[in-house]
């Protein structure tokens, strides 16, 4: 029996690139070191965090307390931890790496190094990693634990990843590689400066296997309104034909950067061993959004990040960190 462990359940560590001076973080450079502080001093209160660096001792130095950060050096192209970095799936009774390959979301980038990163580190996982040559990120993927996988025909059928395939062959490929029954795919949905081809870990996230938190747009001037209709029609009908719980987040408040529409996305949260991590941006939705997600995780401790800075490289706190599951363990 085999599946992509759920990011709800137990973790045993989340990873981190940390940026540098070579990657797009380079003209404010000091701001989203912060930024990625801040990420990582949250999390850490809860589990281990490996921080991909490209100067340990020089990032060590950002750190009062040291305790549950493990570090290792490797120089990235970026820090988009979530889309270069292995998945982890449960193999019968065995925890599995699986590291597909990145092109940089279709080859918008360079991504050598990042397609690289996990093949080049695996000693340090302490599990078995397959390479696979079939173009995938970690942010176009959402599964239930159950069987159910939840993406986007926009990203995951684009020409840009794996062109030789068609819709049924990736739906094959997809169900051989996480051990899923069902596929399903969203038709509509987007976010203005996304660079990914509409992630699902933008729109809509699983939060339990038989629930699924999305972003609604309420503003009938928002260049977003009909495309999210559009969507959240589609997740009502998964919901009525799989029984699932549907939870709606708030769209935030449109953020500009240098004339360009930011994606803000509260769906871009990060699960963690008892807390959820909500990326906030300095808007009135923050709230919001925040008694949102305690109302819904009562079980878990809620904790809002400054992200602002993040959106500024069109991706947010998800984007940046990738959980792995119990079972992968750190190793010297």
């Amino acid at each position: 029996m085999k599946s992509l462990i759920a990011e709800f359940e137990e973790q045993s560590f989340t990873q981190i690139i940390f940026p540098h001076k070579n990657s797009d973080w380079s003209l404010y450079l000091d701001e989203s070191e912060i930024c990625f502080i801040n990420i990582i001093n949250a999390i850490k209160k809860y589990q281990n965090v490996l921080i991909i660096c490209h100067d340990i001792e020089e990032v060590k130095k950002h750190f009062i307390d040291l305790e549950n950060l493990f570090f290792l050096e490797y120089e990235t192209n970026d820090t988009w931890a979530r889309d270069c970095s292995a998945l982890t799936i449960k193999d019968n009774y065995e925890i599995k790496l699986l590291d597909f390959s990145f092109n940089a979301w279709g080859g918008k980038f360079d991504s050598q190094k990042d397609n690289l990163m996990s093949r080049s580190i695996s000693k340090i996982y302490g599990a078995k990693l397959q390479t696979i040559d079939f173009v995938l990120e970690g942010g176009a993927v959402e599964s239930n634990g159950d069987g159910i996988i939840l993406t986007t025909s926009a990203c995951m059928l684009n020409k840009n990843r794996n062109p030789h395939l068609s819709k049924e062959q990736i739906t094959q490929k997809l169900n051989e590689f996480f051990g899923s029954h069902k596929i399903l795919y969203l038709n509509h949905g987007y976010l203005a400066g996304d660079d990914t081809d509409s992630h699902i870990d933008t729109l809509a996230r699983f939060i339990s296997r038989d629930s699924i938190i999305y972003v609604k747009c309420e503003d009938e001037s928002d260049e977003h309104f009909s495309e999210l209709k559009l969507m959240e029609d589609e997740l009502k009908a998964f919901a009525k034909e799989h029984n699932f719980k549907l939870i709606a987040l708030p769209m935030s408040d449109a953020i500009y950067f240098e004339e360009e529409r930011l994606p803000a996305t509260y769906a871009n949260f990060l699960f963690v061993n008892g807390a959820v991590i909500v990326p906030t941006y300095g808007v009135k939705q923050d709230t919001e959004a925040l008694e949102i997600f305690r109302d819904t995780f009562r079980d878990r401790e809620v904790v809002g990040v400054d992200c602002l800075t993040l959106i500024k490289q069109h991706g947010s706190l998800h984007c940046v960190t990738m959980n792995f599951a119990r079972g992968v363990t750190l190793t010297n």
